[in-house]
């Protein structure tokens, strides 16, 4: 198993491949948001939110692993404010590490800070929110996790 990057990151001296689809992961206790882009073009799109319980969740990953056939995976890593960790941190590594596993991709973690909030500022302008739209925000959050990514980070 690849080592998972941590943010920050800094410039990677290994291959990687400069084509294909990522799909990103914003995990949650109850839903994780999905969001799916292209490296050639380095735009994140929403995709779906997933929910259930584990076992469930994992099966529509592998559906959307097999319908999309990522070259990598990313997950939101939630961190504090000042960079402390809490409680999500380190389920949200234990599930990047599950996905790595399971699905022999390469994974790794990049920060979250704030995605869920510019993902509820998003639909607000939108004249939408609240708990209907709950699955929406996930989905937007995992939006703007790959963005960051994309964004950031040193991509091919």
């Amino acid at each position: 198993m690849r080592e998972m990057t941590m943010t920050p990151r800094s410039p990677r001296h290994s291959p990687h491949t400069s084509h294909g689809t990522i799909l990103a992961f914003d995990f949650g206790k109850k839903r994780i948001g999905v969001a799916m882009g292209e490296l050639e073009l380095k735009m994140a799109h929403p995709l779906t939110t997933i929910s259930g319980q584990a076992d469930a969740r994992f099966q529509a990953i592998a559906k959307l692993i097999q319908e999309w056939q990522p070259v990598r995976l990313i997950v939101g890593l939630p961190l504090h404010l000042d960079g402390a960790e809490h409680e999500m941190t380190e389920q949200c590594r234990r599930f990047a590490r599950q996905l790595q596993g399971r699905f022999n991709l390469e994974t790794e973690l990049v920060d979250e800070r704030l995605t869920s909030a510019e993902a509820e500022s998003m639909l607000a302008g939108m004249g939408r929110g609240g708990q209907e739209d709950k699955h929406l925000i996930d989905q937007l959050a995992a939006q703007r996790i790959l963005q960051a990514y994309f964004d950031q980070y040193d991509t091919p």
